[in-house]
């Protein structure tokens, strides 16, 4: 193809991008004002515009302001951390089973957040801290044990869910020596849940967003270069090292701040990257895509488990039952093609 076919081609696609991207937009905050009108009393538009202004009299301020926002915002801005962070480790890694989700992040982010909240007594934004750091540990320990048959293959992958499983039974013992009252709110947390959500924990989510998310749009464009190798990567250019350090940082920290102020929400950062790419054909818009269909499984899954089944459920047993049949699809479908998103 020539220089000018593709820069054609290209051109064709870009509008595409932006009306996929202005389209999921759309749905979430669709998405974002059911969340703030309804529950066990709906509310108009206009009503929920006057909650949140504060119009003396307002009808629903102290449900709308105090009850249904923090969960709509604490469930935007982690479900766009969740998509961003799992579509990085996926492109990076260049193997859609390569997620927070399946090697380890989640489960290191949730062991260290339980140990804080039970033996350490933390809360708040020391909580966030520990997650991190313990984040950033096993993403390095993960990395220095898969480094002999290279970042990208299956042996990262394994060697993942295996830490992911000892990490599981560490919270399992923690759970076990945990006080009653400190054992049910962990095991609520662990579900993923949006149940109870305060302004408070939305600002550390919302400040590594725009941290660490900056620090991705930053890297996105040696991000995409690193699809096509290392050795590629460096003769274009682009010092890969640096590049996966600097992923690898911006990754686990959304995670692993999401994952503290949530719970493990199930596989969210696993499906978003798959999905955006299917929505995007092409690199272009791939990070912005992931994190907006992050946002939409969350609030989805959220106003689903409570207005639409039987009975109200957290969104993480909703998004882990819709998840779980499409990880065994990636699974066999990686297979087919070599394990491209």
């Amino acid at each position: 193809m020539t220089a000018r076919a593709l820069t054609a081609s290209r051109t064709r696609r870009r509008p595409r991008v932006w009306m996929v991207l202005a389209l999921l937009a759309t749905v979430i905050l669709g998405l974002f004002l059911l969340t703030l009108s309804c529950g066990r009393g709906c509310l108009t538009p206009a009503q929920v515009v006057l909650a949140l202004t504060g119009a003396e009299g307002a009808e629903g301020a102290f449900v709308v302001g105090d009850l249904r926002l923090p969960r709509a915002v604490l469930g935007l801005v982690a479900g766009l951390s969740f998509g961003l962070g799992g579509v990085a480790f996926q492109t990076m890694l260049r193997n859609p089973l390569a997620s927070p989700d399946i090697i380890g992040i989640s489960a290191s982010a949730g062991a260290a957040a339980v140990f804080a909240i039970v033996i350490l007594s933390l809360d708040g934004w020391l909580v966030s801290l520990v997650a991190v750091t313990a984040g950033l540990g096993v993403a390095v320990l993960i990395w220095g044990l898969s480094a002999r048959g290279g970042a990208a293959g299956a042996r990262l992958i394994l060697i993942g869910i295996g830490i992911s499983a000892m990490l599981d039974s560490v919270t399992a013992y923690l759970l076990l020596e945990a006080p009653a009252w400190d054992r049910t709110e962990a095991l609520r947390w662990l579900t993923g849940s949006l149940n109870g959500a305060q302004l408070t924990q939305a600002l550390p989510v919302a400040g590594s967003l725009l941290l660490f998310g900056g620090l991705l749009a930053f890297t996105a464009r040696d991000l995409e270069v690193l699809r096509l190798g290392d050795d590629t990567a460096e003769a274009l250019g682009v010092r890969a090292g640096v590049t996966r350090l600097r992923v690898t940082v911006a990754a686990v920290g959304l995670v692993a701040i999401a994952t503290a102020a949530t719970g493990p929400i199930a596989f969210v950062a696993f499906l978003s990257g798959p999905i955006a790419a299917r929505l995007l054909p092409g690199a272009k818009g791939l990070l912005m895509g992931a994190g907006l269909v992050g946002a939409l499984l969350v609030l989805a899954g959220d106003f689903l488990g409570q207005f639409l089944l039987p009975a109200r459920l957290p969104v993480g047993v909703v998004t882990g039952a819709v998840g779980a049949p499409f990880l065994l699809y990636l699974i066999i479908r990686a297979n087919k093609n070599g394990g491209n998103l």
